[in-house]
């Protein structure tokens, strides 16, 4: 068993979970830290591992695991800060140097979905998978993939979120995405659905088509990332997934959208995530292991 330490943050635009871990990803100790200000989140980050590292030791590297969009163009002057962001307050914000100033280690950063699919393709629902996907469906919806054991970059990253799909004819919401209004994240998004119908989708009534109009949208989303990634995994997580009702809509919208293409079915490719609400920690523990390091 090795002594050597990490720092893992998953950076969500609620909370913000910081996490020491082995060099098995074991997770040693853990904060859930309210997304409040940038200084006022990010200097309880560094608290919290000012304090384990004076009961545990030297941390060797530090990864994050962040909401975005990011900067993750290591040439840029701006690498490791969130670009235009609908968080408030947050565009611009350096989530690296408050680390690599104060601890003089390197710090990793990638998507918090790219983070959870290494996760998953490592240790979860897409072992022995060449391409990964994973979607989070929650405050936002965002999508990232690992392909033959590597996070996919791009400038500034993937968005798979703000695809626009064709309109369930039983659904005529505006959307609340700023940018784009009815993309796939401003139609079936947490706030989508609170504004929409006024509550969550666990508290809609029996027999309520909820399930099956965002289901509808999130299949197509599925469907354009096996034509797009040819990816054998797509993995489906985030806090409007959690109790897996949506998961039979999204497997059967996916099937009907490629219409028997490829020839495996899709439905087999489209799973819940193996490590639950730990993907993304997992998967910053990762970068900061130097698993799938965002180049």
């Amino acid at each position: 068993m090795t002594s050597r330490l990490y720092g893992a943050i998953e950076a969500g635009g609620t909370k913000f979970r910081c996490a020491v871990v082995n060099g098995r990803t074991e997770i040693l100790s853990e904060v859930r830290i309210p997304t409040g200000t940038p200084t006022n989140t990010l200097d309880a980050c560094v608290k919290f591992f000012d304090s384990v590292q004076a009961s545990l030791g030297e941390l060797q590297a530090f990864g994050i695991a962040s909401f975005g969009p990011l900067d993750l163009n290591r040439r840029s002057r701006t690498w490791g800060r969130l670009l235009v962001t609908p968080k408030r307050g947050w565009t611009g914000t350096d989530l690296v140097s408050p680390l690599s100033d104060r601890y003089s280690k390197p710090v990793y950063i990638d998507t918090d979905v790219n983070a959870a699919a290494l996760a998953e393709a490592q240790l979860g629902a897409g072992r022995g998978c060449i391409s990964v996907a994973y979607v989070t469906v929650g405050t936002g919806i965002g999508g990232g993939a690992v392909v033959n054991g590597s996070p996919l970059p791009g400038v500034p990253h993937p968005e798979m979120g703000h695809l626009r799909v064709p309109r369930d004819p039983r659904d005529s919401f505006a959307g609340v995405c700023p940018f784009h209004g009815d993309c796939i994240e401003g139609l079936a998004s947490g706030p989508a659905i609170a504004a929409r119908w006024g509550t969550s989708l666990d508290q809609l009534p029996a027999g309520h088509p909820g399930g099956s109009i965002l289901g509808y949208y999130l299949g197509q989303l599925a469907a354009a990332i096996v034509l797009i990634l040819s990816s054998d995994c797509i993995v489906f997580g985030g806090g409007v997934m959690r109790n897996g009702a949506l998961l039979p809509h999204i497997r059967y919208s996916a099937g009907h959208s490629l219409a028997g293409y490829p020839l495996s079915p899709v439905e087999d490719r489209i799973r819940l995530p193996a490590l639950g609400e730990n993907s993304g920690l997992i998967g910053a523990a990762l970068l900061a292991l130097g698993s799938g390091e965002a180049k």
